[in-house]
């Protein structure tokens, strides 16, 4: 029996996927969390695959799968309705063994949790066409600093506050964006924020 901690910000999709889980004969639910708030290898170590979503609060599906994987924890599969590349490569960058969208038949869910468990990569199809794009294009594909970059200049960060937050010089922000622009052939952050949205980058 594969053994699931299940960490969702809102309750009534938990219990969906509560109810999912538990129906595979070979699955149980035997955790749930509303976010990665104080989850670590040490209070995980019954569980078999952590099934986490990316956007919540205090402590995300990303900050949750890189202190586990550093500690040692169980598995990652992210479960999400976000498909942008940024949160593609960071979720796989920190160390998940799947990422699954929340639109996935309930078969694709438990093969997941099941290829999770083994330690085998699970990819939802868009999601790896979208790592392939950007394996494809390499000089044209923007790091995960710079992604964040274009994140915070949608939430309408100035580049001193840019520097501030990343720990960085303002001069190297503006070196970034310089990077930025050539790679999405725009001249301004307004048409770079417009592009990477376009895109789904961000």
């Amino acid at each position: 029996m594969i053994r699931v901690m299940l960490i969702d910000d809102h309750p009534v999709v938990r219990a969906g996927l509560r109810a999912i889980l538990d129906s595979f004969e070979d699955v149980t639910v035997v955790a749930e969390a509303s976010s990665g708030a104080g989850i670590s290898a040490e209070n995980t170590k019954n569980i078999d695959v952590v099934v986490s979503d990316i956007q919540m609060p205090e402590v995300d599906g990303i900050s949750l799968t890189r202190t586990l994987v550093e500690s040692g924890g169980p598995p990652v599969l992210i479960l999400t309705t976000y498909d942008t590349q940024a949160d593609i490569v960071a979720a796989v960058e920190a160390g998940a063994m799947g990422y699954l969208l929340k639109d996935a038949p309930e078969q694709a869910l438990h093969d997941a949790v099941v290829a999770t468990s083994k330690g085998q990569r699970t990819l939802a199809p868009e999601v790896s066409t979208a790592l392939m794009q950007r394996v494809a294009q390499p000089q044209q594909a923007l790091s995960s600093r710079e992604i964040e970059i274009l994140q915070e200049l949608a939430s309408g960060a100035t580049n001193k506050a840019l520097a501030a937050k990343l720990f960085i010089s303002q001069a190297t922000v503006k070196t970034h964006l310089v990077h930025i622009y050539s790679k999405l052939g725009v001249s301004n952050r307004t048409e770079a924020i417009t592009k990477a949205r376009e895109q789904r980058l961000i």
